[in-house]
């Protein structure tokens, strides 16, 4: 299963729906996908980049996740830091126009955000951590708020990025992405939305190497 969900780190996955015929999947080259960005309107989902392992979250109330104290919470590793800071520069190379930048709380997300650099990084509890969902409602009320923001447009002629959690896009999506992955989705007109793509963090210089 893992093996074909692969096949679309390199590719561009439209669903089609109309009235007469079921969602009919079409799978686009690596050129198409990035094509289709720099027309912009997606919401490109990341997962914060790699992380230190030997570090863990210790969520004991309301705030603790916004420290950057590696004894309290976990962070970034190095190499993670260092591919945020080539995927955002990827994405500007590409000219892959983006808009809105929005980022969980957290402070690994908020890191990864800021590392692309491009442009300013809002926070929002829309795609909060499931594991701080006692502050916010509970799972199903962050699942229904992660999905909301997924089915919204971004503005026009651009794209939106948001930085947020694993555990959030597998429960909110078709998908559980990689950290670092970036996984895009076409917000439909009917409230919802539909995967296109995926991109590794090492995707990135071999599109650059397609342009």
């Amino acid at each position: 299963m893992l093996n074909s969900v692969r096949i679309l780190s390199f590719g561009f996955l439209l669903l089609v729906v109309s009235p007469a015929t079921a969602a009919t999947p079409t799978l686009l080259t690596d050129l198409a996908l990035v094509e289709a960005l720099r027309n912009g309107g997606y919401n490109i989902y990341f997962r914060h980049v790699s992380t230190d392992w030997s570090q863990s979250d210790s969520l004991r109330q309301a705030d603790d996740w916004l420290s950057c104290d590696p004894a309290q919470m976990r962070q970034l590793s190095e190499p993670g830091r260092a591919d945020a800071v080539a995927i955002g520069d990827a994405i500007r190379r590409l000219a892959i126009p983006v808009g809105e930048i929005l980022a969980s709380p957290y402070c690994r997300t908020v890191e990864t955000a800021r590392l692309m650099e491009l442009g300013k990084v809002t926070t929002t509890t829309e795609v909060m951590n499931l594991r701080a969902a006692e502050y916010f409602g509970g799972r199903a009320a962050i699942v229904a708020t992660a999905q909301a923001l997924l089915a919204r447009l971004p503005e026009p002629g651009s794209n939106r990025v948001i930085v947020a959690h694993g555990n959030v896009a597998q429960a909110s999506t078709p998908v559980y992405p990689a950290e670092g992955e970036g996984v895009v989705f076409l917000p439909d007109d009917n409230g919802g939305f539909h995967l296109v793509g995926r991109i590794g963090p090492a995707d990135w210089p071999r599109l650059i190497g397609l342009d």
